[in-house]
C-alpha cells in the first residue's frame, strides 16, 4: 500500500483590505515591533504593491512594496513564523521582485535587522547586495537596531 501526499499548493494574491486581520494577527506573532492596521491601510490606500501568499486557502505571508521612478523598496516581508524556512518567503520575494519588473523597475532595495540572520541568507541566495547600513533604524527592546540595507538589480533574465 502507498500514500499518495498531496503538496500545498501556493496562491499569491493582491492584498484586500478584508485580509487585514490575519496579516495583523501574523504581523504581531512575527515582529516584537509590528505595523499597526493604520500603517497597511495607508499603503493599500496609497496604491503600494500589496501581496498575500496563501497555502490551502490559508494566508501566511505578506509584503508591501512600494514603486516609483524606477525603483522598487520593499517595506515588509513577512511569513508566519509556523511556515518560515520551507521556501515560502523567497517565493514571495521572487514575486514581489516580478511585479517590481512589470513596473519598469531597475532597481530593489529593502531593509534588514543584523540580528535577521535567515533573511539576510535569503536576500544573499537571490542575488541582493549589502550596500549600506541605517543607524538606529529599528526599535528594539533596549535602544535601537541598525538596518542593513540590500539593493539588487532587477533583469528580466534572472527572476
Amino acid at each position: 500500500m502507498s500514500a499518495v501526499i498531496k503538496e500545498a499548493e501556493f496562491y499569491v494574491r493582491p492584498m484586500q483590505e478584508e485580509d487585514l486581520q490575519n496579516v495583523l494577527a501574523i504581523e504581531t506573532r512575527a515582529y516584537d515591533f509590528p505595523w499597526t492596521k493604520t500603517i497597511f491601510q495607508d499603503c493599500l490606500r496609497v496604491g503600494y504593491c500589496c501581496w498575500v501568499l496563501e497555502r490551502d486557502n490559508q494566508l501566511i505571508a505578506y509584503g508591501v512594496m512600494s514603486v516609483a521612478v524606477g525603483e522598487s523598496h520593499i517595506l515588509n516581508l513577512c511569513v508566519h513564523p509556523d511556515f518560515q524556512s520551507i521556501g515560502i518567503g523567497r517565493t514571495l520575494l521572487m514575486h514581489l521582485l516580478e511585479v517590481a519588473h512589470d513596473h519598469n523597475a531597475n532597481m530593489t532595495f529593502l531593509e534588514v535587522r543584523p540580528s535577521n540572520f535567515a533573511a539576510i541568507k535569503l536576500y544573499l541566495d537571490t542575488g541582493f547586495d549589502e550596500i549600506g547600513t541605517r543607524r538606529n533604524y529599528y526599535p528594539a527592546k533596549i535602544g535601537r537596531e541598525d538596518a542593513l540595507i540590500f539593493a539588487r538589480t532587477v533583469i528580466t533574465g534572472e527572476l
